[in-house]
């Protein structure tokens, strides 16, 4: 009788265990569906947080207004350097590609429609299209400039595996020294400072054009937003005249800078960050 009642207790430990472990089980796993849901709302918000600079990029009028000022001011500023040009000088504007003289606005749109993050793979994928279209102006001015025998050097972030697909986008919107003498692309390091200075090797570079302050010079490179406002301070003079800046509210440096340059933050981390840099009253 004894051994019959051991033998039910030790069924009903067992079985209470058994019901136990399954409940844990079960609570670990909404826990991990809780966690999972969570992550991907937060993804999905800093996702649609770039629906308004696309839209403001694509529909605003204002955007193209900047877009064909800068193009003005920078024929302006070449038409007072020409006439005193030594016939010996060989003019060449240094100039970034994207989101400078062509638009990728695009894949931006496409991601957010879908709810998809940014990621290399879809960028190859738009790159393979030569799809992007000019900057308003851009070709125009590129053309004009080249007409006046001004060399034009782009100098892109794009890898040099991206050449052959860029030049047959180049060449669709017909761009001024479309050819890959005169495109030099990301191969080794981020910093287009060694390139400025092949271009500047046999050019007088008169201007150098960009959406990113990296476009113009090393100094604003990996710099705090109080230190990116300080180098521009200091070559406030070539504002409109040697440096040439396109409006881009999409991305870029500025935005690398509210993260301290840091590429593995959370989303959450991430809306802290901007949330803190905000000035109010």
């Amino acid at each position: 009788m004894n051994k019959i009642l051991i033998v039910i207790a030790s069924f009903l430990v067992a079985g209470s265990i058994s019901a136990q472990t399954m409940h844990q089980s079960a609570a670990t796993q909404r826990s991990v569906l809780i966690s999972q849901d969570s992550l991907k709302a937060d993804v999905q918000k800093e996702v649609d947080m770039k629906m308004y600079p696309v839209l403001w990029h694509q529909t605003s009028a204002e955007y193209r207004a900047l877009c064909y000022q800068a193009f003005n001011v920078a024929k302006t500023y070449l038409e007072t350097l020409i006439p005193d040009r030594d016939p010996n000088e060989k003019f060449a504007i240094i100039t970034d590609l994207d989101e400078t003289i062509i638009d990728n606005s695009y894949l931006e749109a496409k991601q957010i429609k879908e709810g998809k993050e940014y990621n290399n793979a879809r960028w190859k994928e738009w790159v393979s299209m030569s799809a992007a279209t000019e900057v308003p102006g851009a070709v125009d001015f590129l053309q004009w400039a080249a007409s006046r025998n001004i060399t034009i050097f782009y100098i892109s972030n794009r890898s040099v595996s991206d050449v052959k697909a860029t030049l047959a986008n180049m060449k669709k919107l017909q761009l001024p020294n479309a050819d890959e003498e005169h495109m030099l692309f990301l191969s080794t390091e981020s910093t287009k400072e060694p390139r400025r200075q092949i271009a500047a090797k046999d050019h007088k570079i008169v201007m150098l054009m960009g959406d990113n302050l990296n476009d113009f010079t090393n100094l604003f490179e990996k710099k705090s937003i109080d230190d990116r406002k300080a180098e521009t301070d200091k070559v406030r003079g070539e504002w409109g005249k040697k440096f040439i800046v396109l409006p881009n509210a999409i991305y870029g440096e500025w935005e690398n800078a509210f993260y301290d340059y840091k590429r593995n933050l959370t989303p959450k981390e991430k809306e802290t960050k901007r949330k803190d840099l905000l000035k109010g009253y």
